[in-house]
């Protein structure tokens, strides 16, 4: 059965489907209005991230992002990992975490230099910062990204290599 289709907003008729989902704009795109991605609570949300956060320089909110990633990509490769039965899981997961990190932080630093396009606004997230429109904020993210990767796998291997001597500071 083919709907009709209201031309004056590219929405069908059937007014069940504009409750729910509909073209925002040119359906053509794909950018669709749906509960979550136009819901207030999501909008807040993406709003207070390190990648929409108004204010902050591009070092700050690779910095940022850096430590949150490096904080918990250890944990999966000392854990589940192939040396996670050994006296050097932790190592392990550590070396691993910063492999991972740096593999990241050069692929940040490729886009970086392959000349970005200005980023595609998708309905529902705010406005990306101007600084991520150019080649020099992306590598200043970048830079941010590797350092604070590394520190945060550093501090996640510190917790990780003590959790006997932190559970005994709460007994």
């Amino acid at each position: 059965m083919v709907q009709a289709v209201d031309a004056s907003k590219n929405r069908p008729t059937d007014p069940r489907n504009r409750e729910v989902v509909f073209p925002a704009g040119d359906p053509q795109t794909g950018n669709l209005l749906t509960p979550i991605n136009n819901s207030g609570f999501v909008k807040w949300y993406l709003s207070i991230l390190p990648a929409y956060r108004k204010g902050i320089t591009p070092l700050r909110r690779g910095i940022e992002t850096g430590i949150a990633h490096g904080f918990w990509i250890i944990n999966p490769f000392a854990k589940l990992g192939p040396l996670r039965d050994t006296d050097i899981a932790d190592r392990a997961g550590l070396l691993s975490g910063i492999g991972l990190i740096v593999f990241s932080a050069g692929a940040i630093f490729l886009y970086a230099n392959s000349n970005p396009k200005p980023p595609f606004g998708a309905i529902g997230t705010p406005e990306p910062p101007a600084e991520l429109k150019t080649g020099a904020g992306w590598n200043k993210y970048a830079t941010g990204f590797l350092y604070g990767g590394l520190g945060g796998a550093v501090l996640g291997y510190l917790l990780l290599s003590n959790v006997e001597v932190i559970q005994g500071l709460f007994k």
